[in-house]
């Protein structure tokens, strides 16, 4: 078992305070792992997104959500603020909705969590190229068709989460960002693919943290504090950390 810590930091248990420096020092070093160019700005995807959604469940939901916005505002200071286009401002809330879709959609009473993508939906088609490109925004029921299955599935859950954070990126998006409606459509068959790859690297992301904070807890006993700040499951302990 992992030693718990009784000392508290600002009313925060202090294993806690740690956990959340640990998960925003990966988080940043991340972030500074390209994949590829965000279409129409200068942001790019990059390793932390298939990161941050799994911050809520291994810190809780609230700390969760700092620790993602503690990365993000530390790496556009890391690069300088004076650097950064709209597209590099508007990144910071679509994955902090796709990790509280992640962390919350396991809880009881998670159903008013699909307001996030219901939102998103209407206010896409209340643009006019939203509106005359509307089919783009079924994307976005996705979170609906597999919520019924997140609370069991880590890819249903995986999914919901990214579709979640890509519903509130395009309603954002559509309204800044001008571009006509051919831009939209070449996007759909780009969408499925990236969305897929997310799918499976939240996953990947997840199993692989639930195992690395187990086995180094594992080898460095005396040094367990540092690791009973975080939420595990064991369902995804692989069979070397059991």
């Amino acid at each position: 078992m992992i030693k718990k810590s009784v000392k508290s930091i600002g009313g925060i248990k202090s294993d806690k305070v740690v956990a959340l420096l640990i998960f925003a020092i990966l988080g940043f070093i991340a972030l500074q792992l390209p994949i590829n160019n965000l279409a129409g700005s200068g942001a790019k995807f990059t390793l932390f997104d298939v990161f941050a959604p799994i911050s809520g469940s291994f810190l809780g939901t609230p700390l969760g959500l700092v620790s993602v916005l503690l990365m993000q505002i530390v790496n556009l200071a890391f690069h300088g603020f004076a650097n950064m286009d709209k597209g590099v401002v508007i990144r910071l809330f679509p994955i902090l909705f796709g990790a509280l879709f992640f962390s919350g959609v396991v809880k009881k009473n998670s159903a008013w969590l699909l307001l996030v993508p219901f939102a998103a939906i209407v206010s896409f088609n209340l643009n006019p190229v939203g509106r005359s490109v509307w089919y783009y925004s079924l994307y976005w029921t996705i979170p609906f068709l597999v919520y019924p299955f997140a609370k069991k599935s880590l890819v249903a859950r995986s999914m919901s989460s990214t579709f979640v954070a890509h519903s509130v990126g395009g309603a954002i998006w559509i309204w800044v960002f001008h571009f006509p409606a051919i831009f939209w459509q070449g996007l759909i068959p780009v969408i499925a693919f990236e969305r897929g790859i997310m799918t499976l690297g939240i996953c990947a992301s997840y199993i692989l943290m639930n195992n690395a904070i187990v086995f180094l807890s594992n080898k460095n006993k005396s040094k367990k504090f540092i690791f009973s700040g975080f939420n595990l499951d064991k369902k995804y302990f692989l069979g070397f950390v059991k």
